[in-house]
């Protein structure tokens, strides 16, 4: 095989691994090219995936030229086990963040590269290169104890321990050479330490065995959550998978879940489009926890719903499109300057300035979690519900207002037909829960707005001539975001303009079998937007087209990698990623698209 020692492997080349706090990326040759240690949305202390020199990196890779490798997650975990072969022998290293076993325990987030040696011997070369505050600093490097190290800059601590010795690599790194034979393990931990800690008190060196039983307990943690998996339709082994990466991109202490694990990787090759995925989106949270609740993890959607509950502070008039994984609101955007980009790709941007747009959809959003939670046996407590009148209000008040839409679009806010259902969505969904938790509402006004949304929608948002739903009330263009509507009961997918819309989003928007997002300007072209090509496939489904739905579905799954992640886009001409990765969105809307081709095949029909 090719060795990945060129710079910039492709996206898809990488491995998802983390704890529900902290997330970093293994490349197949066995480097960390991309790690948070201390939460999925803080400084990288390894991220040479945007610099290839300046970023850092810790690598455990075979020594020599000649080898192959093999991976795959352990049972249904995110523990990354991946299989070299070299002239001399075999070896597995095992990657993971050790998952604690509540909440409260393990403050220090751990990350564990374990090699074991399966046959004859190999010779791995080892090398720690931290760099904190995505590569602007160069650590301290201390030395603790007996093969322990320390790693210190600014407000961030890392400790390093090695079974074997570690030698410093001029000021600001550490490697070594091993050999392992068959029956042998070796092990490196990487754990995140405020600085402060390590002034206070000498750290202990961790055991071998103590290693080896993270790496057991991580395991059984995995197990035990995938044991309420409850989906028994097509595909079952990927969506499950798909399920882990959501559970992965995940804030277990908040409830917060992260639109991607990475920023700035290219929506276009070499492009501008390079944005900070790394933040809990309202509409892209909600879509992940309805998918992970539809298919046996409610308990991930009840969290989340009191995530944003706390964050807004319980009022529509604070509430945000997007908070930092632990609700921070301030996620003011700015450029890397120092940063080379992933292969030249610039800006690298920090933060992501969407936080301060206008996106209509989240009241539809936030009132459908509401309205699933109920239908699951719950009804809103007095706090709660105060929170919902507000958001159902707003709706009622704001609809008119063009906003930036579900696409973040950077240039004048539009009038999009998205934007303008999601708010009938709101009221529509305010008006049941009114009547059916019996609690008081302003019903008249609600029902009233409900139905103005309605019939500006069926007149300025509808294309008369073609008979088909528009992207905005301004245009006659079309938008894949059409393809949500029947989802929140503004129109049924089987309805004769739903039917056409699709059928023209088909036409306009598809590319190679996968497709577009919208078409963009001559110059500013992008790849195909995975999740809108699982959304085709939902709809296709519920319109009866099952051949056509499989078809999609199958050639959309092509667009993953060896252990079935998604990026954000994908490129079919040359078959490559584009875009942060992996990403929530087309995770949760390959599971959607799966549970509706599975709810209308034949009874008895073959996955």
């Amino acid at each position: 095989m090719p060795r990945e020692n060129q710079p910039y492997p492709p996206i898809a080349d990488y491995a998802l691994i983390g704890d529900s706090n902290s997330a970093a990326l293994v490349s197949r040759s066995g480097s960390v090219d991309w790690c948070c240690i201390r939460r999925l949305d803080a400084g990288s202390c390894f991220g040479r995936l945007l610099d290839w020199e300046k970023g850092g990196y810790c690598a455990v890779t075979p020594a020599g030229e000649e080898w192959d490798v093999s991976r795959r997650y352990v049972e249904s975990s995110l523990v990354l086990e991946s299989t070299f072969k070299v002239p001399g022998g075999e070896a597995r290293l095992y990657d993971f963040f050790a998952m604690p076993s509540s909440r409260e325990e393990y403050p220090y987030r751990q990350l564990f590269r374990v090699l074991e040696g399966v046959r004859g011997h190999a010779e791995f070369s080892v090398g720690v290169f931290p760099r904190f505050d995505y590569g602007e600093l160069d650590p301290w490097l201390r030395q603790e104890g007996v093969r322990l190290y320390s790693a210190l800059g600014g407000d961030d601590g890392l400790l390093i321990y090695f079974d074997e010795e570690l030698m410093k690599a001029g000021d600001h790194g550490l490697e070594a050479t091993v050999t392992v034979h068959a029956g042998e393990r070796v092990r490196l931990m990487v754990m995140s330490v405020p600085p402060e800690r390590l002034d206070l008190r000498s750290p202990e060196v961790p055991e071998p065995e103590e290693i080896d039983r993270r790496l057991e307990e991580t395991l059984g943690w995995w197990r035990g959550w995938t044991s309420r998996f409850r989906y028994r339709g097509i595909g079952g082994p990927g969506v499950l998978r798909s399920a882990t990466v959501i559970k992965g991109l995940m804030n277990d202490l908040t409830g917060a879940v992260a639109a991607a694990a990475t920023t700035s990787l290219p929506e276009r090759p070499g492009g501008p489009l390079n944005w900070d995925y790394r933040y809990s989106w309202i509409r892209d949270s909600f879509f992940a926890v309805r998918s992970l609740a539809e298919i046996g993890f409610e308990e991930e959607a009840d969290r989340f719903r009191r995530f944003i509950e706390r964050s807004a502070a319980g009022s529509a008039d604070q509430l945000q499109i997007m908070y930092g994984m632990g609700g921070e609101r301030r996620l003011n955007e700015f450029v890397l300057e120092n940063l080379e980009g992933y292969r030249g790709a610039r800006p690298v941007r920090v933060g992501n300035a969407a936080a301060g747009q206008l996106q209509l959809d989240v009241y539809g959003e936030l009132l459908e979690l509401a309205w699933r939670w109920h239908r699951r046996g719950n009804s809103p407590d007095d706090d709660y519900w105060r929170f919902l009148l507000d958001i159902v209000d707003a709706a009622a008040e704001r609809w008119r207002e063009p906003d930036s839409g579900i696409w973040e679009v950077r240039d004048d806010p539009q009038h999009f037909v998205h934007s303008k259902v999601m708010c009938w969505a709101a009221l529509d969904k305010g008006l049941r829960l009114a009547e059916e938790c019996m609690r008081r509402a302003p019903e008249r006004r609600w029902a009233k707005a409900r139905q103005q949304i309605r019939e500006a929608v069926e007149s300025e948002g509808y294309d008369a001539e073609r008979g088909v739903f528009t992207r905005s009330f301004e245009s006659r263009e079309l938008d894949a975001a059409l393809l949500l509507l029947p989802r929140v009961g503004f129109v049924e997918h089987a309805d004769e303009r739903m039917v056409r819309t699709v059928q023209a989003v088909r036409e306009e928007l598809e590319q190679d079998g996968l497709l577009l997002r919208y078409r963009r300007k001559e110059g500013e072209e992008e790849g195909a937007f995975l999740a809108c090509s699982f959304w085709l496939v939902e709809c296709l489904a519920h319109q009866g087209r099952l051949e056509e739905a499989r078809e999609l579905f199958d050639r959309a799954l092509v667009a993953g990698n060896d252990l079935g992640l998604f990026s954000e886009e994908y490129d079919p001409a040359s078959g490559e990623a584009l875009g942060n990765f992996p990403q929530a969105l087309t995770h949760l809307s390959h599971i959607e698209a799966a549970i509706a081709i599975s709810r209308h095949l034949p009874a008895g029909a073959g996955a």
